[in-house]
């Protein structure tokens, strides 16, 4: 099996952990020991950082608040403002050192508890309270999740009552959260949906009960009877271990490899549930493991769109004049913050990758560094909300580099391989090392080096991670 350099690993660490490092980080950093900078990494995200654009009560958007259609039309065009602004913030979030892990759990979280709305408060809402449990007790998650705004409007609970219950937040609790497709019965849903009925959320996103629509019957549920309320249903699935088997094979494949080894996976889950759903053990068992550093888990993964813009941003520090072409990116890449496809959320790995994107992330690197114009529009995915987020069509994307840091590997005797080995976690090929060594880049040595780097992070070897 190949070997994975010390710094390698550091760098493995980073982008698996967060979303990538600066220079200067990884050079401070790759003589400590794994155990060292995990620890770091989580001393580092005890804090939490609220993303905060809006006030309570700021936006509001309910059926009975607006004098005409206009005026609320006004106020949802205001509330997606609102929700733009908040992905831009958490952009510039993930692109920070202080906190990665904790940004980056939040947004695998953002993913597996997969919902969108129109009212950014709702929205602010629920994505805080992924960062507050991110590293917390899953159990806690859950249950704040589900008595989440931006959730039961999603999910259709409000339509929940007890002479017509809806199964749709009940099954995808199930389904998509928690156990996995094939680990309940029909009749499961149809009686943890009577659990569930009456539970609802006032204009401020506050979440109420409300007893005049719930079914305070008895209800059968793995095979358990009893007058079960929604908080009974969902510590039942708790305590079926094949939630915990199911959460830690979502983490493996996230966060190691989407191929699963099933002894691994089997021995986290087992320690998962021992540990009461502790997510923050669960992390460091695997971020600190021998195995997470092997060579069959380094530069396997593609980078999501978030992943790849927030890479380039950390490792070559880059600055925009607006920061409109980054909603347009996310956008054109597929993945854009907040509006996730589906429930299911988004599809990883080779789902990334079309022949609109790879267009896009080969040559996104050169449209950044010349500013020329992009070639592409960002494709029409039916929704009107990031039609308003993200122009279909922008002339050029105006960034600034920070090229300082890169003079410590630059005075390197092997510049091409030392440029390589930081930004990319494959070997590089004889050739493509003899093509870069062998190309000519710039009028002067300080421009030949500026546009390696560029030519490296242009190869399709820099998609992975």
């Amino acid at each position: 099996m190949p070997t994975v350099s010390e710094q390698t690993k550091i760098q493995h660490l980073y982008l698996r952990a967060g979303f990538g490092e600066s220079i200067a980080n990884i050079e401070k950093n790759k003589n400590k020991s794994i155990k060292e900078v995990v620890n770091q990494l989580f001393k580092e995200s005890e804090t939490i950082k609220d993303l905060k654009i809006v006030e309570e009560n700021q936006v509001k958007i309910g059926k009975f608040m607006f004098a005409d259609k206009e005026e609320k039309k006004e106020m949802i065009r205001e509330s997606i403002s609102k929700i733009k602004d908040l992905n831009l913030l958490w952009l510039d979030r993930m692109a920070e050192s202080e906190g990665m892990l904790r940004e980056k759990m939040t947004l695998f979280w953002h993913g597996h508890f997969a919902c969108h709305a129109k009212n950014a408060f709702f929205v602010q809402n629920q994505n805080n309270t992924l960062r507050k449990h991110a590293l917390g007790k899953f159990g806690d998650m859950l249950h704040a999740i589900s008595k989440d705004a931006e959730m039961l409007q999603f999910l259709n609970n409000k339509q929940n009552k007890k002479d017509s219950p809806n199964e749709n937040f009940a099954r995808e609790v199930m389904e998509l959260f928690t156990l996995g497709r094939g680990n309940y019965t029909e009749q499961d849903i149809k009686n943890a949906a009577r659990a569930f009925t009456g539970w609802d959320f006032e204009q401020n996103g506050n979440f109420v009960f409300r007893k005049f629509k719930h079914d305070f019957g008895e209800k059968m549920f793995f095979g358990k009877t009893g007058k079960f309320e929604g908080e009974d249903i969902l510590n039942m699935i708790l305590e079926n271990k094949q939630t915990a088997k199911f959460v830690t094979t979502k983490i493996y494949q996230y966060f190691v490899n989407e191929k699963v080894n099933n002894q691994i996976v089997n021995q986290l889950s087992d320690n998962f549930y021992q540990s009461n759903y502790d997510i923050g053990a669960l992390m460091k068992e695997i971020l600190t493991a021998d195995w997470f550093y092997e060579a069959s888990n380094v530069g396997v993964r593609i980078k999501s769109p978030i992943e790849y813009i927030s890479t380039l941003r950390k490792q070559f520090n880059l600055g925009f004049t607006e920061k409109e072409p980054l909603l347009f990116l996310q956008k054109v890449l597929g993945q854009m913050l907040f509006y996730p496809p589906n429930v299911a959320g988004w599809k990883e790995g080779r789902a990334w990758i079309d022949s609109t994107t790879v267009v896009i992330r080969t040559l996104l690197p050169q449209i950044l560094y010349r500013m020329v114009e992009i070639p592409l529009q960002a494709k029409e995915d039916g929704d009107v909300n990031t039609d308003f987020f993200a122009k279909r069509k922008l002339q050029s994307i105006k960034a600034t580099f920070d090229w300082a840091q890169f003079e410590g590997i630059f005075k390197q005797n092997d510049t091409t391989e030392s440029v390589a080995n930081f930004l990319l976690q494959v070997p590089l090929s004889a050739t493509n090392k003899n093509l870069l060594s062998q190309m000519s880049y710039g009028a002067n040595k300080e421009e030949n080096q500026k546009n390696l780097a560029i030519a490296v992070t242009s190869l399709p070897e820099y998609q992975l991670c």
